[in-house]
């Protein structure tokens, strides 16, 4: 099968390389965000696809471990991809697009939903995004957001990477 690279392609590639992000996450209404640092190291999986890997102490998980893959259908004219963690059994399904600015790529999923308290509520799933939007080639930010009962999107978590050289 031969496929061509697409500039959507190439955009992913930016992604490839050694990263550490300092991140924050809300685990509750009236608690303070749960800080961390981890490295995040990102490959390409041929001209493609890019797969992420992090390891570390994660706030309320201890340690874990998560894998993203990112690629683009240009059939489906989407991007797609994955996301694991060991800390969890539901395994995230991406499509997403590219906006206009050319530096955000806003990914939609399905997943179990969480109370604010972080507490899953078991059969209920909700919509999720995962925003990667680029400030310059060595500085990035990963922004997720949980749609709620009221069709509000509330921030749940963000990470700031910085691109090691």
């Amino acid at each position: 099968m031969q496929t061509e690279t697409t500039n959507e392609h190439r955009w992913l590639q930016k992604l490839v390389g050694k990263w550490m992000a300092e991140g924050e996450a809300v685990m509750g209404p009236d608690t303070p965000p749960q800080k961390w640092k981890i490295p995040e190291q990102v490959g390409a999986v041929g001209d493609l696809w890019v797969q992420g890997r992090s390891e570390g102490e994660m706030p309320g998980c201890g340690h874990a471990v998560t894998v993203m893959t990112l690629g683009y259908d240009p059939t489906r004219k989407h991007f797609v991809g994955t996301f694991i963690g060991s800390m969890m059994t539901h395994m995230w399904i991406y499509e997403g697009d590219l906006e206009a600015d050319g530096r955000t790529l806003t990914l939609r999923a399905d997943g179990p939903t969480f109370t604010p308290e972080g507490k899953l509520v078991p059969g209920k799933t909700s919509k999720f995004r995962d925003v990667i939007a680029f400030q310059d080639d060595d500085n990035r930010t990963l922004t997720s957001f949980m749609q709620g009962d009221d069709g509000e999107w509330m921030q749940i978590m963000q990470a700031r990477y910085r691109r090691e050289k």
